[in-house]
């Protein structure tokens, strides 16, 4: 089989599934906005241009570890590089409010697997507006708990959070962390047909910390199982 430029094969398809900082990430209300600052800029007073960047861990597209809600937990750096390298199913969510059991438990979820869900957060461009609205569809605690027991590696959701907003027991985040599931939050979908792929997400090695900004993108061979409409 050839190998494009990229070093995949030929028939390769490469999707970006992360939002752009600074314009299309949303800001959770009151995490820290990203801010770039420019410390030098060629012409100006220096010979090279330096950025200084200002951003929560959670930022934009991101990984959360177990250790966001686990006291203990595992940390960000703690995963081998492997892990970020997943088998990964993106499923369509119909429902306008929320991803609930009824609508996931038939799907084919294998173990192991990275479970993205493609909702109206992707189909109205909400994820990727830049602005925050409370009116966005979430993972519910009965679907986190299905995905826990279908022993998945990660679940990926396309807003800036997984939780329902105002649910300060957050208990979506703490099952998932109980199980040691990565949760992928801020992907953008809208361009991506449902099936499956190969997930990329690597997060930056930071010493103890809860989570990172990614650049996710997901591979696709030309030839992948899609899911009946």
């Amino acid at each position: 089989m050839q190998q494009g430029r990229t070093g995949l094969p030929s028939c390769a398809a490469i999707h970006d599934i992360s939002v752009l900082l600074g314009e299309e990430s949303v800001d959770f209300p009151g995490d820290p906005p990203f801010i770039r600052e420019r410390v030098s800029q060629i012409g100006e007073n220096g010979v090279c241009d330096l950025s200084l960047l200002k951003m929560s861990a959670h930022a934009g597209t991101h990984l959360d570890s177990p250790a966001h809600f686990l006291a203990g937990g595992r940390t960000i750096d703690a995963f081998p590089a492997e892990d970020f390298f997943l088998p990964a199913l993106v499923a369509g969510i119909e429902d306008r409010e929320a991803i609930r059991l009824r609508e996931i438990q038939n799907l084919p979820i294998r173990e192991g697997d990275a479970v993205l869900f493609k909702t109206r957060n992707s189909r109205s461009g909400l994820c990727a507006s830049g602005v925050f609205s409370p009116d966005y569809v979430y993972l519910t605690p009965e679907a986190s708990r299905f995905c826990a027991s279908r022993k998945v590696r990660l679940v990926g959701i396309d807003y800036i959070t997984i939780e329902r907003y105002g649910d300060q027991d957050y208990p979506v985040h703490r099952t998932l962390a109980g199980s040691g599931i990565l949760i992928l939050e801020g992907i953008r979908l809208d361009r991506v047909p449902e099936g499956r792929y190969t997930l990329v997400c690597l997060p930056l090695r930071i010493r103890g910390c809860e989570a990172s900004p990614v650049r996710a993108v997901l591979l696709s061979d030309g030839g992948e199982e899609t899911l009946p409409p």
